[in-house]
């Protein structure tokens, strides 16, 4: 129930971003978020550009997670459809391996497909903004039903008597001005100096056009980012001239085409640190 309602909640904040255009990593690209006091550690990267591929892994006390994000395009004559393909990992110690899968649909929206050893759980996006999904064990008896709205809650049960098991937090009172952010999503950008000197240079906090466009320098921001574009392209351009393929710095490809971590990051964050390691610029 808490892992398929988590699924369904990281749709909640788009919400306020429809419209907008996601920000687009180069090939490269890292971020790392490391919460001691929330015992989480997460790092990222982009490590294909055709097709456009992120990957992530994220590991705390009570979890595991890592995720292979990739997209694919339809076109509706004068429109175009962005979809969201790829396999989420959650391992939970002490209980079990779950998979979960992103499935486009006929209809409305997408499908969630979350599954384990144990049960399975099936979430399909239904008319403006609701889901509504089955959790079944192993021989295929419902044991649980989830209904809600993507962006205000999730239950679970029959209504009326139904229990909420995770409702969508107030967004900033500015978050308009800041691109839909929720306060969170404001928080990961923050860069102390401190932090500064352990990051990668290919963090996506050193971005000049990034920092720009959180200052509201919109033209500056888009100047900055052709630029990078345009080094992206150069790199790309060196790469076939050579006959060589980019080849990704903390993720490896596992035998199932999915990206799984080499666990390299905060070892070599630690020890020798990024400052000692040959970078490659992308920016």
């Amino acid at each position: 129930v808490y892992i398929a309602t988590f699924a369904v909640s990281g749709y909640a904040s788009s919400y306020h971003r429809a419209g907008g255009k996601p920000f687009n990593p180069v090939l490269g690209e890292t971020y790392e978020c490391d919460r001691p006091e929330k015992s989480l550690r997460f790092v990222a990267e982009q490590v294909s550009h055709h097709p456009p591929i992120s990957v992530c892994h994220a590991d705390s006390k009570n979890y595991i997670f890592w995720q292979d994000m990739r997209w694919k395009n339809k076109f509706w004559g004068k429109s175009m459809e962005i979809v969201p393909v790829g396999t989420t990992h959650v391992i939970l110690p002490g209980w079990d391996h779950l998979e979960q899968e992103i499935c486009p649909s006929s209809g409305y929206g997408e499908s969630l497909r979350t599954r384990s050893d144990i049960c399975q759980c099936k979430i399909t996006f239904i008319n403006v903004n609701e889901v509504e999904g089955t959790i079944t064990d192993h021989k295929g008896k419902v044991i649980h039903r989830l209904f809600g709205k993507w962006n205000e809650g999730v239950y679970c049960g029959d209504p009326p008597s139904a229990t909420c098991i995770w409702r969508a937090n107030a967004m900033p009172a500015d978050h308009e001005q800041y691109y839909g952010f929720t306060k969170f999503a404001m928080e990961l950008n923050e860069l102390d100096p401190s932090l500064k000197l352990l990051l990668p240079p290919t963090d996506t906090r050193l971005r000049l056009d990034q920092r720009l466009l959180e200052e509201g320098n919109v033209e500056a921001a888009e100047e900055q980012k052709q630029k990078v574009e345009q080094q992206q392209r150069d790199r790309r351009r060196v790469l076939d001239e050579n006959s060589m393929t980019h080849e990704p710095r903390f993720f490896r490809k596992s035998k199932d085409d999915t990206w799984v971590s080499n666990n390299t990051y905060w070892d070599l964050r630690r020890d020798p640190g990024f400052a000692h390691l040959d970078c490659p610029v992308l920016w």
